[in-house]
């Protein structure tokens, strides 16, 4: 089964994984900005974050209350079985890609 991502959708699964236990909205939209220097949109995020818990490569559960949030609780995202075999493709077919370009196209002649 062809499992495919967008560049974005592979984004937040991967920074998911790299929060781990802590992955939340707002601790997602932080670790995306800082690590790729890209500004996210909320509404994009809570898109992507839905469509792929739809899509079977997430799962949320509601954490505790928050004092700090007005008494709301965050939702904590973590991948799925299906999400983890979603990135593996994608990466296999990155690298697939990469190993297969010749080394003379990198070379870069002088004009």
């Amino acid at each position: 089964m062809k499992l495919s991502l967008g560049e974005f959708e592979e984004i937040v699964l991967l920074t998911v994984g790299v929060l781990y236990n802590e992955a939340y909205g707002v601790a997602i939209k932080d670790e995306i900005e800082q690590r790729l220097k890209r500004k996210v949109s909320v509404g994009a995020l809570q898109s992507a974050l839905h469509r792929m818990e739809k899509k079977g490569f997430l799962e949320s559960r509601t954490g505790d209350p928050d004092n700090q949030r007005g008494g709301k609780p965050k939702r904590f995202f973590t991948i799925t079985a299906l999400g983890k075999q979603a990135l593996e493709e994608s990466k296999d077919v990155r690298l697939e890609l990469w190993n297969s370009i010749p080394k003379v196209a990198f070379e870069m002649k002088m004009i």
